[in-house]
């Protein structure tokens, strides 16, 4: 049976999009499907601010597509991308702020079986397709079912949320720029746990 004291609170995703960036870094990002559970450590991240940074979706202001990004920190922001892939983030700061974490590469914790069927449409998996099971932001979506149906779903609920478990030291935390951007490419915000296997590109 779950925690629910481990569940993070609204508080938590309130915060600075960095501090809540790292913070994510070993949290459990997980779901409830029916009775079962699917989760992974989260392993990778990348923060997005919709105030000075080019390569946000909110950067240009609120529409149909964005208004989620918009929310008070705590809720998923599911968008839809090249026609064919689901990315979630992580909401966070207060209203209208229009910041958000995406959500990189996870580790697999509970119900691989299932994340395996989402995934591959399979029972038996190699070592290498289960390292990358979840080591990318559409590849963790398809691997949790998550689809734009999840999109605006509050954290602190209980389809998906996210639970305490290890904290990690700045030391272990890598910083370097973003991925697959063509704007704003300077900027060190991806953060990512050190010599993790599952992060999606070192």
């Amino acid at each position: 049976m779950m925690d629910k004291k481990r569940k993070l609170s609204k508080n938590f995703y309130t915060r600075d999009v960095h501090t809540v960036a790292k913070g994510l870094l070993g949290k459990l990002f997980t779901r409830k499907i029916g009775r079962k559970i699917i989760s992974g450590i989260i392993v990778e991240v990348e923060a997005y601010d919709g105030s000075i940074d080019e390569a946000s979706h909110s950067f240009g202001g609120k529409t149909k597509r964005n208004e989620v990004m918009f929310s008070e920190g705590g809720k998923l922001y599911v968008y839809f991308t090249y026609g064919m892939h689901f990315c979630a983030n992580v909401v966070t700061g207060r209203e209208n702020e229009s910041k958000a974490v995406l959500i990189r590469a996870l580790q697999p914790a509970d119900g691989i079986d299932l994340m395996t069927k989402y995934r591959y449409n399979k029972k038996e998996i190699t070592r290498n397709e289960f390292i990358n099971l979840t080591n990318g932001p559409a590849k963790l979506c398809k691997a949790f079912k998550i689809e734009r149906e999840q999109n605006g779903t509050a954290l602190t609920g209980d389809e998906i949320f996210i639970l305490k478990s290890a904290n990690i030291s700045q030391a272990k935390i890598a910083v370097t720029t973003r991925i697959g951007i063509k704007k704003s490419v300077d900027l060190p915000w991806r953060y990512y746990i050190k010599d993790n296997p599952f992060v999606s590109k070192k």
